[in-house]
């Protein structure tokens, strides 16, 4: 069954009542914006509440739908998407669905020479996209030549684009009449990009079902759920953990914002019952409540039932921290990555906390296996590479044979996340294939070193790269992110990791902001970049 039949069902049986809220609590000043090689004043942020019922949604991707039809745009064609989240993105991405194109997310964060990189590769014909990229697209209209038409969503139009709400007004709000098929080629969404330039992953209409089934079997909607979607719609971690809203036709919060206190008023005033955070925003949490910033007194949370982490390895530390707080709060934690249709294909269980660390066992219709060097299973405890088979794996990288079979073996995919598996066939994540240092013949794997250090009481964040040395090859350097307002010197960082084996022990400490793309992954390749060509000099610091 196609995606797109889940919406139109929920259209029909709960039509009146409300599919998404888009929540903005920020009020910003107008900042300079290019428009039409002039500087203006944007629209300021101010705070708003806005609903959608489900056969609003339904009604506006089939209008979107049929404009693209009525232009040409239908099957094979790709849409890329570029907006910020907002009410209209999960009605124009199911609007490129039901016309049977292909939908292009693309990362808000990307450059203009980004955006033109992936547009071209993925042979992309439209292009939708908001006011904040007005300036990016406009140095780069002109030289993206596959595109035909670029729509604008929001005020302020440019000149170079034409207008979606204009396009779609009169469009019939019935569904086209389009053939679409479990196997029809649906999305193709970028890789994170933190080891290169990101890879273009095709997915079908069945693997986007799959996910639906997961994200439903493991977390358990039902219609009286309300998830809160904080994470940017591109990726397909909040999609797809959304997609278990969709199956089970209940009601989701889009809220534009990380802050505490507005992630607790949220799910305090709008009764959340699932939300799903990223280790940075989950540590934020805990450290403003342990600094006096919110109290949880003021809030009601008694409808939060679950609080799940994923994208990202999750220090047991935090979870720790997290239940003295909230210890009624189911958990879980969710591994997954594009190429298999987002989290899910491992996952801890809610009913698993005592193996809190592992990123779990096989997801619901997956399967997964440690491979050593030579692709043969691994021993019990071995370290070697994850490899998961399911539904919901990629169909290829689109236009790159070559990187497909790297990855693609049979039915099995090689995830490049070295990893274990214990006694009990619990999977713990070890670090990136790419990421593992090799320090006089010893592989160090930066994630140990980095939930090492997380337990320590001033540090907020850390992450270990590899640097080059004469003598062993690679070192291990840490770079540590203070939190606010506590001290820390190199001698106390020294004397903490005594702890450690001596071969794991960092060998250089630097007190830096750790940069995290919109996932949570660190964005190591930066580091590198920043470290790694000049002397490193280790900095006491009182920030």
């Amino acid at each position: 069954m196609p995606i797109t039949e889940i919406l139109e069902r929920n259209a029909k049986l709960y039509g009146d009542e409300v599919a998404l809220v888009e929540l903005n609590p920020e009020e910003k000043p107008p900042k300079k914006i290019w428009k039409d090689f002039s500087l203006i004043e944007s629209t300021p942020y101010k705070p708003y509440r806005l609903e959608m019922t489900w056969q609003e949604f339904d009604d506006k991707a089939n209008r979107f739908a049929n404009a693209l039809t009525n232009l040409g745009l239908g099957k094979g064609n790709k849409v890329a998407i570029l907006l910020m989240n907002c009410l209209e993105w999960l009605p124009i991405y199911f609007g490129i669905l039901k016309a049977g194109a292909i939908a292009v997310p693309l990362n808000f964060r990307y450059t203009a020479e980004e955006i033109k990189y992936c547009l071209e590769l993925s042979d992309t014909m439209a292009l939708i996209f908001g006011p904040e990229f007005i300036g990016r697209i406009e140095t780069i209209y002109d030289q993206i030549p596959k595109v035909k038409i670029l729509f604008y969503a929001g005020e302020g139009r440019p000149t170079f684009a034409e207008s979606y709400d204009r396009l779609t007004a009169n469009c019939c709000s019935e569904a086209p009449d389009v053939v679409i098929n479990d196997e029809d080629d649906a999305a193709i969404y970028f890789s994170s990009g933190t080891t290169g330039f990101p890879k273009a992953i095709l997915h079908t209409h069945h693997s986007l079902m799959s996910a639906c089934r997961t994200e439903m079997e493991h977390h358990k909607q039902t219609r009286g759920d309300n998830f809160l979607c904080i994470p940017p719609l591109y990726h397909t971690g909040a999609k797809m953990h959304w997609f278990g809203s969709l199956l089970s036709g209940s009601k989701a919060v889009l809220l534009r914002g990380i802050k505490p206190e507005w992630i607790l008023r949220t799910v305090s005033e709008e009764r959340i019952t699932i939300v799903w955070l990223l280790v940075p925003w989950a540590q934020d949490i805990l450290d403003a409540i342990e600094s006096g910033e919110v109290n949880l007194k003021d809030y009601d949370l008694s409808c939060w039932r679950l609080m799940h982490i994923g994208a990202q390895p999750v220090p047991p530390s935090l979870i720790r921290r997290w239940k003295q707080y909230f210890p009624n709060h189911l958990y879980d934690t969710n591994y997954g990555l594009s190429e298999s249709s987002g989290p899910g294909c491992v996952h801890l269980g809610i009913e698993n906390i005592h193996k809190v660390g592992a990123i779990g066992i096989p997801g619901y219709g997956w399967e997964a296996k440690i491979v050593n060097e030579h692709g043969a299973a691994a021993k019990q405890g071995e370290v070697g590479e994850l490899a998961v088979k399911g539904p919901g794996v990629m169909k290829c990288y689109y236009k790159d044979t070559k990187a497909t079979e790297a990855v693609l073996k049979g039915d099995w995919l090689l995830t490049g996340d070295m990893a274990r598996m214990d006694e009990d066939g619990f999977i713990y994540l070890v670090d990136r294939k790419k990421d593992v240092i090799i320090s006089g013949g010893e592989n160090i794997y930066p994630v140990q070193i980095e939930d090492f250090l997380r337990t320590h009481d001033a540090i907020k964040d850390a992450a270990v790269i590899g640097l080059p040395d004469d003598r062993l090859g690679e070192i291990a350097a840490a770079i540590i992110e203070l939190k606010p307002g506590r001290t820390c010197t190199q001698e106390d960082i020294d004397n903490f990791c005594l702890a450690l084996p001596r071969y794991k022990r960092p060998k250089k400490i630097i007190f830096d902001n750790i940069p995290r793309n919109p996932t949570g992954k660190i964005e190591k390749p930066r580091l590198r970049e920043k470290y790694g060509v000049v002397e490193l000099v280790a900095k006491e610091t009182g920030r």
